[in-house]
């Protein structure tokens, strides 16, 4: 199994996720916040086209995140996976349900070659869903947009081999920044989004030996930088800065292995 990033951040994110078993593969978009044309353009960066997802997971309705997801699923009759509450906020009567498919936190929902297992974080959103995927041998966790990380996100984490983990902000940056009082404590409230040190700590519960790769996801352009979140990072994994890749707005990141 392996994973890339079509973009990570405020204008937009997008992970690419794939699974081959034999000589069948499949692969699986978790969100989709860009326009069709830009994510049919991010999606042969990462040598795909659209006819080669096999389905699409929209984790929450912020723009940011759903984008074109129900347009480019209902162009390309891919099937949609999400939760309930998302689906309230974002449905739209002229997508054929036919192609949707509602899950709770913890459900296994089986996609071809690999297995999603959602499950709930707190966010600012009507019901969030992040996301563990497995192909049998390794897992992979995806969680961002998350404003606190309780036990049952950690326990949801943990044996993952790769991780791609929100690292929104640095707290003194973003109380000296330009954002008003009312978006900071949006920002820095149990609903809003990880912190540096937070992510630390995170991280610091779901290390164990076979732990692989682990990437800095969904920083703020305003209120953070990459160097600030590999340094809060790497110490938990005691490896350099270096060592801890940071999803990029524009490019996201090649290709990863998972394990």
């Amino acid at each position: 199994m392996r994973f890339c990033s079509l973009g990570s951040g405020s204008g937009g994110n997008s992970t690419l996720v794939e699974a081959s078993q034999g000589i069948t593969t499949t692969r699986v978009l978790i969100d989709a916040g860009f326009s069709e044309r830009e994510l049919a353009r991010r999606l042969a960066r990462a040598g795909c086209e659209p006819a080669d997802i096999d389905a699409v997971f929209i984790t929450h309705e912020h723009g940011d995140h759903v984008g074109c997801s129900l347009a480019f699923a209902r162009r390309h009759r891919i099937p949609v996976v999400t939760s309930r509450g998302t689906w309230r906020a974002v449905g739209r009567e002229d997508f054929d349900t036919a192609l949707l498919r509602l899950v709770r936190s913890g459900e296994a929902v089986v996609m071809g070659d690999m297995e999603l297992r959602p499950f709930s974080v707190p966010h600012d959103a009507l019901e969030p869903l992040q996301l563990c995927l497995g192909d049998g041998a390794v897992r992979l966790g995806i969680v961002t947009d998350l404003g606190c990380a309780p036990a049952a996100v950690a326990q949801a984490l943990r044996g993952c081999h790769a991780l791609l983990l929100e690292s929104n902000h640095d707290e003194a940056m973003l109380r000296a920044g330009p954002y008003p009082p009312s978006l900071q404590r949006r920002i820095l409230g149990t609903h809003g989004h990880l912190s540096n040190t937070a992510a630390a700590e995170l991280l610091s519960r779901c290390r164990h030996a076979a732990l692989g790769a682990v990437v800095a996801a969904h920083l703020s352009e305003r209120n953070n930088s990459p160097e600030l979140a590999r340094a809060a990072l790497a110490p938990v994994l005691d490896c350099k800065p270096d060592d801890i890749r940071v999803a990029d707005p524009s490019l996201g990141f090649g290709w990863l292995n998972v394990g």
